[in-house]
């Protein structure tokens, strides 16, 4: 696990805000008509005409620039021909390198008029990663974070998934420590000064079970219900708490 300098986190910081400004522009773009495939190559041309380089693209063999995950998909949706449609909620994570250090960031949005169920998914997930930001402070536990997720999901009556979680980003997408989405309040490593996670919420609205497409990347729920993927970056300081990919 590595540590960032206050100079590192500002390289960070400045990745962080282009994945933010990435996923608001992808969440205008994502309209009742278009594919998903649409949506990769707009995020393709963004990347590239903001000077960054693509994260997802070719990582572990994934053939996209980013990923796009409708209604039961959970998390690692490939682009493809599939339409986005009025009443789908779309969740849309994004990923990029800039000046060599990582930004990474998703949400899931409605398209147009919802169920009153997948709205309240929404709001829970939402709120379930507010307060897992609120719980990621220095000298707290990693346990106090994944446990802040849980509870608001499942106090909603849903279930948060158990397979899949946060990490720790900086030079690599990917760096420890893992971020569960589910823990035990006082249990774990203790949040340190210069601590840079990716936190992440995954939250089905029915079992926490799930599976794969045969494609080998898109997450769906086990008994097809609608999903919901929120996640933010946040810095662990002394001075605080500091969200990067918020703009």
């Amino acid at each position: 696990m590595e540590l960032k300098s206050e100079k590192e986190i500002g390289s960070l910081r400045v990745a962080g805000r282009l994945a933010a400004e990435l996923l608001d522009a992808c969440c205008r773009e994502a309209k009742p008509g278009i594919t998903t495939s649409d949506l990769d190559v707009f995020a393709a041309e963004w990347i590239k005409s903001h000077g960054a380089k693509p994260a997802f693209l070719n990582y572990r063999g994934f053939p996209a620039h980013i990923c796009v995950s409708i209604n039961e998909e959970v998390v690692h949706g490939i682009p493809g021909s599939k339409k986005i449609r009025v009443g789908d909620i779309v969740g849309i994570d994004v990923g990029l390198f800039y000046d060599g250090w990582c930004g990474d960031t998703a949400r899931t949005v409605a398209i147009g008029q919802i169920s009153a169920d997948a709205q309240k998914l929404l709001e829970v997930s939402r709120q379930s990663l507010e307060q897992a930001i609120q719980a990621a402070t220095m000298g707290n536990r990693l346990g106090d974070v994944s446990n802040a997720m849980q509870s608001v999901v499942e106090s909603a009556g849903f279930n948060v998934v158990r397979h899949y979680g946060g990490h720790g980003i900086g030079r690599q997408m990917h760096e420890d420590p893992h971020v569960p989405c589910l823990g035990t309040p006082g249990t774990g490593m203790r949040l340190k000064d210069g601590l840079v996670l990716a936190l992440e919420v995954m939250a089905n609205r029915g079992v926490a079970e799930v599976s794969h497409k045969p494609d080998g990347w898109t997450v769906l729920t086990e008994d097809g219900s609608l999903s919901a993927h929120f996640e933010h970056m946040v810095a662990i300081t002394s001075r605080g708490t500091e969200v990067l990919t918020r703009i």
